[in-house]
């Protein structure tokens, strides 16, 4: 498949580990991605809030630049991204909507739209758990980890098509499969609190800490997310969690291509792991090559 890539803004910033580990894992799994040229901003919250038309049009942009493209399908890391694509291509079904968004283009968008999706359903559905098993050099085998989807990445349902709405389990399986321990996690698709991070920061430390603690007093060892805004509060933002639920955490919040980048044998650096503000540093020494044993 000729499969175009959406980094987002925060791939080029605040999540710049992100994309590291999304190049490297893809890249180790042989799944070739190309960046779409001139890409501009979804529109992330901000501009939905302002503008249906206006947010549809940062959107259909970049779908029609990768339709212009022959691109067979348009991924990116960000659910936040993914939805707002999702969203836009449903809206242009619309003939006058699409007109509307027409007019605020050079160029009217093209006609056929690339579907899109995540890079983690893209890995999921390219690569089965047991080809990621024998592609792996390293075990996992010793980490307790918990998985954390966000409240994007599997709603609205019937937009976002993504496992059961309440309780995906594919980042589970893929870990599973190379060793890890996953645990069951309720809060999995609860709101960390997202955007409320800057007006109102009590808000979001309260979201974030109620998974913070529920992840720690399940014993895991790590929270694993798929999503920059989730990461950034639990991680960024963890003392601010901590100081809201009057208990010390220090859970290494890391993506989810981090953890299969450390499992395919890729060095901690060019997973971007140095840019965790929890680091990971304790957890590393329980990595170890792969043997014949079971589950290894």
């Amino acid at each position: 498949m000729h499969l175009a890539y959406f980094p987002g803004c925060s791939a080029k910033g605040s999540s710049l580990d992100y994309e590291l580990s999304t190049q490297a894992v893809l890249n180790a799994l042989g799944i070739t991605v190309w960046e779409i040229d001139d890409w501009n901003c979804c529109g992330s919250t901000p501009a939905h809030a302002v503008s249906t038309e206006l947010s549809s049009a940062l959107c259909a942009r970049n779908l029609d630049l990768a339709a212009k493209a022959g691109a067979d399908q348009l991924l990116t890391p960000c659910p936040s991204c993914l939805s707002n694509f999702r969203a836009t291509a449903k809206r242009l079904e619309d003939p006058d909507f699409r007109e509307k968004v027409n007019a605020l283009l050079d160029t009217p968008c093209a006609e056929t739209l690339p579907p899109t999706s995540s890079v983690l359903q893209a890995i999921g559905e390219l690569v089965d758990c047991e080809t990621l098993a024998k592609k792996a050099t390293i075990s996992l085998k010793g980490l307790k980890l918990v998985a954390y989807y966000g409240c994007l990445m599997s709603r609205p349902p019937e937009l976002m098509h993504f496992e059961d709405p309440e309780n995906p389990m594919l980042i589970e399986r893929m870990l599973e499969a190379l060793g890890a321990e996953m645990l069951d996690f309720p809060l999995k698709t609860a709101c960390c609190g997202a955007a409320f991070g800057i007006p109102k920061r009590p808000l979001t430390a309260q979201n974030s800490g109620r998974i913070l603690e529920l992840a720690a007093n399940l014993g895991a060892d790590a929270i694993v997310t798929c999503c920059p805004l989730c990461q950034m509060n639990l991680d960024l933002r963890q003392a601010q969690a901590e100081k809201a639920m009057g208990r010390h955490f220090g859970l290494p919040v890391p993506y989810f291509t981090q953890i299969l980048g450390l499992a395919l044998g890729i060095a901690p650096q060019d997973l971007g792991l140095a840019k965790l503000v929890v680091p990971m540093d304790a957890l590393l020494p329980k990595l170890a090559p792969k043997t014949s044993a079971p589950n290894a």
